[in-house]
């Protein structure tokens, strides 16, 4: 019975060497699967930096527990989405985060733009209300601003009458978008407007100011019935033709701010994926003979895409106020 119960010579070392075999090779594919997930330029990887989240990502001696993750503080303790948006178009659904009520960056961020803002302008307002001269680089920068705005963006699309009436509007998108954007420069933050959470809400705001503002201007159903052309057809004819060209207007119409959205959003995710890009060269790299030579090209890359992504921000925040002042003196001056 003794013998019976003991290993058998001939099959134990097969066995021995299987399990031995089996653990390599586990080992192998857990080490292997940790450096995929740790690799540097690994889509996840580079769109884990552009998306937002539940925290700022510092330097780890800030928090070696979290590795660097500073959690901002939640009124709703569970993460669990309440409401969430499927297109069915992978790149689009991959940017639309779902509702679940958490303070993420980018409302922090929005929040510091909003409060930034206010302390730049209600001080700048103040002044030129009290008919004192504008003193200060500074003072005299943002007036500059403002007149450009009013001057060469307000004006020009929406008439000078409304377009004074629509000038504040117009001042305060092209501000808080260019803050937003600039943000996305400073370390550990992060753009808003790289959010479609963000671009489409402020193309929402644009869409109901055309709405309203035309409503106002012309009569609700005036402004509706404004979107079609006028067409000099037979009454037969022309009511068909008529329902048709209506729909493909008020498509148009919504189709107009959704890409306003889009645009912004896409050239501020590129840009920023771009820079991912760079800098992920370096921990690419590290550890072969390369990594000398792609240090100082991936910085100076980096540098030279950040005057790059300087210019961007301002371009992005002018186009935007531009194209929904264009939007709103369309509305009010259909003709």
């Amino acid at each position: 019975m003794a013998t019976d119960n003991a290993p058998h010579p001939e099959l134990g070392a097969p066995v021995a060497e299987s399990v031995s075999a089996g653990a390599h090779a586990a080992d192998a594919g857990h080490h292997e699967a940790a450096d995929e997930a740790h690799d540097p330029l690994a889509a996840e990887t580079l769109m884990h930096h552009v998306q937002d989240a539940d925290y700022f990502h510092l330097p780890r001696a800030f928090s070696r527990q979290t590795d660097g993750k500073i959690y901002i503080p939640q009124i709703r303790p569970s993460k669990e989405a309440i409401i969430e948006v499927k297109t069915g178009f992978a790149p689009i659904d991959n940017l639309i985060e779902p509702l679940n009520l958490q303070i993420t960056k980018f409302m922090v961020l929005e929040v510091v733009a909003a409060l930034l803002l206010m302390a730049l302008f209600i001080p700048l307002a103040q002044r030129l209300k009290s008919g004192a001269r504008p003193r200060g680089r500074l003072t005299n920068l943002l007036e500059a601003m403002v007149l450009f705005i009013r001057d060469q963006v307000a004006r020009p699309t929406i008439g000078r009458q409304d377009g004074d009436r629509f000038a504040p509007f117009l001042l305060s998108i092209f501000f808080f978008v260019l803050v937003c954007n600039l943000l996305g420069l400073v370390p550990w933050a992060g753009s808003p407007t790289a959010s479609l959470a963000t671009t489409g809400t402020l193309a929402l705001i644009t869409f109901l100011a055309v709405v309203v503002s035309g409503s106002i201007k012309l009569g609700p159903v005036g402004f509706w019935v404004g979107q079609v052309p006028h067409m000099d057809l037979p009454l037969l004819i022309h009511i068909p033709i008529f329902l048709l060209v209506f729909v493909l207007e008020a498509l148009g119409l919504a189709i107009k701010h959704f890409v306003l959205a889009m645009r912004l959003l896409a050239n501020m995710v590129a840009g920023h994926i771009v820079l991912a890009v760079l800098v992920a060269f370096i921990g690419a790299s590290a550890g072969s003979l390369a990594f000398y030579g792609v240090v100082p090209a991936s910085v100076l890359g980096s540098v030279a895409l950040n005057m790059l992504e300087l210019f961007v921000a301002f371009l992005q925040a002018y186009i935007f106020a531009f194209l929904s002042g264009l939007f709103i003196g369309m509305a009010v001056h259909p003709h």
